[in-house]
């Protein structure tokens, strides 16, 4: 029986006026709207305004928030108040990132729109402007995700935290920076250099999403309220390990989802050779088995080869058949159950934990 079972993870009503996610998505707006205007850097910012309010799952401020909470911070006043201002930076952070990545990846789509360099890719064409249009839309795409992570850093400082509260957030904030960049280019690493172990998959899903997903922005709450260090390590934990099941997670909608709810197309990872626990589980399997047509096949995915709707399918059948996806939903059932154990181990406040073992259970079992 899953150790999630008894946690609710049904979606939830909508928020009432004083809940932290309508709070959140209150100084999101107001961020956007007291922005100071440079002419010629509207485009970059309402491209920045347009993909931070298109939608996403607001899993890094959550948790921030409740981490927040967790050490003893406040619902109401005004440092609570300057805490739900700080937490747009995470956003406008996972924006930078988003932005990057779709670059790095030539992925076309990002939450059911063009992706931020094929939309001007796409007007260089339009407008036939001189030069290469994939390279205006890169270089543009680039300038975008700078202009987020600049007022990623805007957003935290600026909040009007207490200026001991601040000094205490920065260094996880440097931390999750340095981290999701590193993360990204052991990523970058994986597929260059054609690297199928598990453990190298396995780092990079820490490293470039568990660090900046869950870990990270649980550190940063936690600091901002005071959390003494034996709190901050038990959560770190929790957050690392429910932050790499989040990722498998990832890799499973990605192969399995429907792009209707997810916004990319099936099998993305695979068309861009990603080195994912799910395809080094695979591949490690059919290969103990000796089934070499099967590991060839995979192999050949991640190596160049062009890969169709029709190679999609015949890659999830592999998955299924040589019982990769299986054993990936046993990883993420083991990382929930050691990430629970060590917030069960935290000495926090109560609610906070219910909160944060519901959000546990949603990143972990969402489809989405």
């Amino acid at each position: 029986m899953s150790l999630l079972a008894g946690v609710d993870t049904r979606t939830p009503t909508p928020p009432a006026p004083d809940s932290f996610a309508a709070r959140f998505a209150d100084e999101l707006d107001d961020f956007f709207r007291t922005r100071p205007e440079v002419d010629a850097a509207r485009e970059l910012a309402e491209e920045v305004r347009a993909l931070v309010l298109a939608g996403g799952k607001r899993i890094r401020p959550a948790f921030a928030w409740w981490g927040w909470r967790a050490a003893g911070g406040e619902v109401r006043g005004d440092t609570s108040e300057a805490v739900v201002r700080a937490l747009v930076a995470l956003e406008l952070l996972q924006c930078c990132a988003l932005v990057h990545d779709d670059v790095m990846d030539r992925s076309a789509t990002r939450r059911g729109r063009p992706a931020v360099h094929e939309s001007f890719a796409a007007r260089h064409r339009r407008s036939r402007w001189s030069g290469s249009a994939r390279r205006f839309g890169d270089s543009t795409a680039v300038l975008v995700g700078d202009l987020a992570l600049a007022w990623a850093d805007d957003a935290l400082v600026t909040a009007g935290l207490p200026a001991d509260a601040l000094q205490r957030a920065w260094r996880p904030w440097q931390r999750m920076r340095t981290e999701m960049m590193a993360g990204q280019h052991l990523d970058l690493l994986a597929t260059a250099g054609r690297d199928e172990s598990l453990e190298g998959a396995l780092r990079v899903a820490a490293l470039k999403t568990a660090a900046y997903t869950v870990e990270r922005p649980l550190h940063l709450g936690a600091a901002l309220a005071g959390a003494p260090a034996d709190v901050v390590e038990c959560l770190r934990v929790f957050g690392r390990d429910v932050g790499v099941a989040f990722q498998l997670r990832d890799d499973l909608i990605g192969m399995f989802g429907d792009p209707a709810v997810t916004g990319k197309p099936v099998g993305e990872d695979l068309r861009e050779g990603k080195r994912t626990p799910l395809m080094a589980i695979a591949i490690a399997r059919a290969t103990a088995a000796g089934d070499h047509r099967a590991a060839r096949t995979l192999l050949r995915c991640l190596n160049g080869v062009t890969v169709t709707d029709g190679t999609v399918a015949a890659v999830r059948e592999l998955l299924v058949d040589h019982g990769a996806v299986e054993a990936v939903e046993e990883h993420i059932e083991a990382l929930a159950a050691s990430g629970l154990a060590a917030l069960d181990r935290a000495a926090v406040d109560e609610v906070a934990r219910t909160h944060l073992r519901q959000l546990a259970a949603k990143a972990v079992r969402r489809r989405d």
